[in-house]
């Protein structure tokens, strides 16, 4: 992961699994399955639940770098914040993706969703909607919208959802967070505030027989870091830090 430390400012991995049926809340099983965890990572020892029924376990967050995951009724979510390296980011995932059918009686049948996601933040004082147009492009038909005069861009959404296998069921998300308000592009007033880039490779429905829920992360793992080292770097993140340093 080093080379995302020198094109953004923060990066992290996550995983998302969520599932048909509810998943168990009894105290037992939910403590058990965490105090696991933290046998495992030790600096995982903050726990607590919150009012719509989450359960969390995370590391301190002082030192910039730490793991998380929370559990409801139906969903996983689980992430690394500033790895050392990919295989780090997603060693966590991998040891809780083997755990939950046997602590958890979450069955490889019962997956809707898995995915793995990067994360991308890009600090940045100005139009970030401006940013991601400069960097990406527009696209002769949008770039004539801006020669309006008086022209401001206060809204800009750009998705890309592919398909990567025949039936649809393994697809990769590209996906922006921009923090800019109208209020702000108004006053040209603009605090420093993170741009986030979203990357998710994503399975839809049940594990295949003979799968895993670790063989096919594993896959998943796979599918992405070829696409962000032949893709999402060149054309993604080296464009927007290229934008930033030179605004």
């Amino acid at each position: 992961m080093s080379q995302f430390q020198d094109v953004c400012d923060e990066h992290y991995i996550n995983l998302n699994l969520t599932t048909e049926t509810q998943m168990p809340q009894d105290r037992g099983s939910v403590m058990h399955f965490f105090e696991l965890l933290r046998k495992r990572y030790p600096g995982m020892r903050n726990f607590y639940s919150r009012e719509q029924g989450d359960y969390v376990l995370e590391e301190d967050k002082d030192e910039g770098s730490y793991r998380w995951i929370t559990l409801d009724p139906k969903r996983l979510s689980g992430g690394f914040m500033k790895p050392d390296s990919f295989e780090a980011g997603c060693e966590q995932h991998l040891a809780v993706l083997e755990a939950i059918p046997h602590q958890l009686s979450i069955s490889p049948l019962d997956c809707e969703t898995l995915n793995l996601t990067y994360g991308f933040e890009f600090s940045y004082s100005g139009n970030q909607y401006q940013l991601l147009a400069n960097a990406l492009g527009l696209g002769a038909s949008f770039e004539k919208a801006l020669e309006i005069p008086g022209a401001k861009m206060v809204s800009l959404d750009p998705t890309m959802q592919i398909s990567l296998v025949p039936d649809c069921r393994i697809q990769a998300r590209l996906s922006f967070e921009p923090r800019t308000t109208a209020y702000q592009v108004k006053t040209n007033e603009f605090p420093e505030e993170n741009l986030t880039v979203f990357f998710t490779i994503r399975k839809y429905g049940s594990i295949e027989a003979g799968e895993s829920y670790v063989s096919t992360f594993q896959d998943l793992m796979k599918r992405g870091q070829e696409l962000v080292d032949s893709y999402l770097m060149e054309n993604v993140l080296v464009p927007l830090q290229t934008a930033i340093l030179i605004n």
